[in-house]
């Protein structure tokens, strides 16, 4: 067992302060994530789907009545058994992690809207996205290297999103040419590039990698990211900004620049999982009060992953 390194610990423990709550924590992020998928409803009906993993013998549970394309498989299955099922090669459905659903489910982009996913591969929430806008609308979906470009696309065509337009640019540098050309969006995800704290569960590797300087520096870049994406958002539109990591550097800090510096309103992110309010002080540092509608998500509370999603609307333009 990869054992995270002490300053990881002593971070998190401020974070998780109660001893016995700390002590589920450090147990459940050893312990390997629950097999889950999203149903594709582009496809097939969570229904329909279910009778046809059940015809398979496999158990199935659907964790949320308002969401019932997201499902657990909680029956042991060979290993590799859920990549190399029909249902999955044909796009029937996608194997994502609970957690990672989350993000699309605060942000809710809609039938006929414009929607930005500024780091889309390998597109797990980018096929989510055009499933829930029923293929109507328009997604730009980017990403900068071209090998998870290519992954993007695959699983794009294999799960039928017609709808998704993708493109292969530096953010930053995306962000510029789409203002230069006055397009502004309905829904924006910033499902940034992050430490990965979060991803412990299913990748133990995170443990060895873990770097807090490069915690510092992804927090300076993510708020160039958000300084960019921010001003493409239409009047009355909505930003998520999402990470993977429990750092508040990558997570209320940041949402704090969205609240004080880019104008923005946060929003209850209405999710259906037990979240925690954003921390508002960490390392000497006081955020607005404003943070604690930031969900943080911990894997004791819900058997997931960890994750951190805030949800925001830009209620006037800063031209006016």
């Amino acid at each position: 067992m990869i054992e995270p390194k002490p300053l990881f610990i002593e971070r998190m423990k401020k974070l998780v302060p109660d001893i016995a709550d700390f002590a589920r924590f450090n147990e459940i992020i050893h312990i390997k994530p629950v097999n889950s998928i999203r149903c594709n409803t582009l496809k097939i009906s969570p229904a329909d789907l279910r009778k046809r993993l059940e015809e398979k013998s496999w158990k199935i549970k659907q964790p949320f009545s308002e969401h019932k394309e997201v499902m657990i498989i909680t029956s042991e299955l060979e290993p590799g058994e859920l990549g190399r099922a029909r249902e999955h090669l044909t796009g029937l459905y996608y194997i994502q992690e609970i957690s990672s659903m989350l993000p699309l489910l605060a942000l809710k982009p809609r039938q006929g809207e414009l929607v930005l996913d500024l780091f889309a591969a390998p597109g797990s929430k980018t096929t989510q996205m055009a499933a829930l806008m029923e293929n109507k609308g328009t997604i730009i979906a980017n990403d900068n290297d071209i090998s998870r470009i290519s992954i993007l696309a695959s699983n794009i065509e294999r799960c039928g999103a017609m709808n998704v337009l993708v493109a292969r640019h530096d953010a930053v540098i995306l962000c510029e040419k789409l203002l230069e050309l006055g397009i502004k969006f309905d829904k924006i995800l910033l499902d940034v590039p992050c430490s990965g704290e979060g991803t412990t569960r299913g990748s133990p590797k995170t443990f060895i990698i873990w770097n807090p300087k490069m915690i510092k520096k992804l927090s300076r870049m993510q708020r160039k990211f958000i300084a960019s994406a921010v001003p493409l958002l239409k009047e009355g539109g909505e930003l998520v900004y999402s990470t993977c990591t429990y750092a508040p550097e990558e997570n209320e800090k940041n949402v704090n620049f969205i609240i004080k510096e880019m104008g923005l309103t946060i929003q209850d992110a209405g999710l259906p999982v037990k979240c925690r309010e954003g921390v508002t002080e960490w390392d000497g540092e006081r955020f607005s009060d404003e943070v604690k509608k930031a969900c943080r998500i911990l894997p004791q509370d819900n058997n997931t992953e960890g994750f951190f999603v805030s949800k925001f609307k830009k209620i006037q333009d800063e031209r006016k």
